[in-house]
């Protein structure tokens, strides 16, 4: 069947990976009506300011539409968005900068290079798991961190509620080559063969399950490598199976996007977009990002997290915090970044559903000793008692 026909296919293979058909699609434009909320469109990316955001999305209505512009950018426009200011803060962005050098610090003391999924390992650092590294050795940092309002805003609109967090840091240092061009987690992870062994509904849906973002640690010039972007790229169906194809390649290096960003600037996107990650050709420039992973409750995450951990380093914080008179939002922000929001799978014989269809989750029992003022061995207690039920 011609990659042009309407009619639904059930099995994808490299034989439906036509390169004019491709084209069509990525170059069809980006028209800044369809983002009325944005700054500006630039190279084909809508750019927008954080703090109009805020303001645009301070009521329910307006969160909405926020979201729902948000959604439409990332499905079926150019599949990329810019946050300008996303951390107004820079003091936020630089605690967290000292706790994520410390880890790169730790670990090269330790030795062996750290790999990278798509450039060769060794010639930049990678910090693995850096939320729940973080969350444990810099619990204050980590709170005003992933207390954001925009990444909520983002991570709701596109995965709904209880979406499942993970953090990877990556400093391409001066010289640092390239990344290849890639389509990420879940699909993009598989070997061409085993990709094309899921149908094409699969295909569909894999791109919902998780949402990408980078927030920007520190300025980021062209010529320190940013991340190069494919507008448009996502839409393509059989794009798992034509990324590494030689003439996709190929279009992907002679067409691709690059935008400065600012420390602070955060980058979300979906992650059946053609992208990867620059060439730092900057003398001095130690590129820091921090690469967000964020999972729907529906799916798999690809790092496996100690949020029972988490959630205990952080709890003092949040009671403090609240005693210090946050508000319940932050409150709910920094839960939903620590804790298992949804609560399966688990065993119903021991953890059976309590008023209701669902037995109580993680971030359930972590806002509730947060609200009820528990002390921290009556959580620790409820939290083990909790893993321990939802064991076979």
């Amino acid at each position: 069947m011609s990659p042009t026909d309407t009619a639904p296919r059930t099995w994808l293979t490299e034989d439906d990976c036509a390169l004019d058909a491709f084209r069509v699609l990525v170059e069809q434009g980006t028209d800044p009506q369809d983002h009325p909320s944005a700054e500006r469109i630039e190279h084909g990316v809508p750019l927008y300011d954080g703090d109009r955001l805020r303001g645009l999305a301070a009521t329910r209505e307006g969160r909405r539409a926020v979201q729902e512009e948000l959604v439409r950018a990332l499905l079926d426009g150019p599949g990329v968005v810019v946050l300008r200011r996303a951390y107004p803060d820079p003091a936020v962005v630089d605690r967290a900068s000292a706790a994520f050098n410390a880890l790169i610090e730790e670990e090269r003391a330790q030795g062996g290079a750290r790999g990278d999924h798509f450039a060769k390992p060794g010639a930049n650092d990678r910090v693995w798991n850096a939320l729940d590294k973080m969350a444990v050795r810099a619990p204050e940092a980590f709170a005003d961190y992933y207390a954001n309002d925009l990444l909520e805003l983002v991570s709701e609109a596109w995965l709904g509620p209880a979406y499942q967090v993970t953090s990877q840091v990556n400093v391409v240092n001066p010289g640092g080559a390239a990344q290849s061009v890639h389509r990420d987690y879940h699909l993009g992870f598989l070997a061409q063969e085993r990709a094309a062994a899921y149908p094409a509904h699969v295909h569909r849906l894999s791109p919902v399950l998780t949402l990408q973002g980078a927030v920007a640690h520190c300025d980021m010039p062209v010529e320190s490598g940013p991340t190069l972007f494919l507008p448009h790229s996502q839409k393509y169906e059989p794009g798992y199976l034509a990324w590494r194809l030689p003439e996709f390649i190929a279009y992907f290096e002679a067409h691709h996007v690059q935008l400065p960003l600012e420390k602070g600037d955060a980058v979300f996107f979906n992650p059946a977009l053609f992208h990867a990650a620059g060439h730092n050709r900057s003398a001095d420039i130690k590129r820091m990002a921090n690469l967000l992973q964020i999972s729907s409750a529906f799916g798999r995450a690809m790092e496996s997290v100690d949020r029972q951990a988490m959630a205990n380093a952080l709890f003092p914080v949040l009671l403090r915090r609240k005693a210090e008179g946050v508000s319940e939002e932050w409150l709910h922000r920094v839960v939903a970044a620590t804790a298992e929001g949804y609560p399966f799978p688990t065993n119903l014989d021991l953890d059976p559903p309590v008023g209701g269809l669902a037995p109580p989750s993680q971030a359930d029992t972590l806002r509730q000793a947060v609200a009820e003022g528990w002390d921290p061995e009556r959580l620790r207690q409820e939290l083990h008692a909790g893993a321990e039920r939802r064991q076979s």
